[in-house]
């Protein structure tokens, strides 16, 4: 679980988001974000011994241009490399933040 994030503004809706966290529900094969506990978007995935492979992101058209998938795309990824899972990105999002953050996670990633 990613620790809640101190107050921030909505710049487009003017409300204010207390806490932001990203959890991982297994139930459900996704990553869940919540903003002060409300989905705010997810990424599922699959899993297979020793491999995770992002097969989808979404960011909920009301939150998006906030950096919260990138913020979600960088959550799963570190929690993947520090579990020791090799990296599928079959998601186009997971792809493109792979790809504009040559370098960081390329030992981990497993290209289809």
């Amino acid at each position: 679980m990613e620790r809640p994030q101190p107050e921030a503004s909505d710049d487009r809706t003017g409300v204010l988001v207390t806490h932001i966290t990203i959890d991982r529900n297994e139930a459900a094969n996704r990553y869940e974000l919540k903003l002060d506990g409300e989905l705010g978007g997810y990424a599922e995935y699959r899993t297979s011994p020793g491999r995770i492979t992002f097969t989808h992101t979404v960011v909920f058209p009301e939150h998006e241009g906030k950096g919260l998938g990138s913020r979600i795309a960088k959550h799963v990824l570190d929690e993947a490399v520090a579990r020791g899972d090799v990296i599928v990105p079959r998601c186009p999002f997971i792809s493109a933040y792979l790809r504009r953050h040559p370098g960081v996670y390329d030992d981990s990633v497993s290209w289809p």
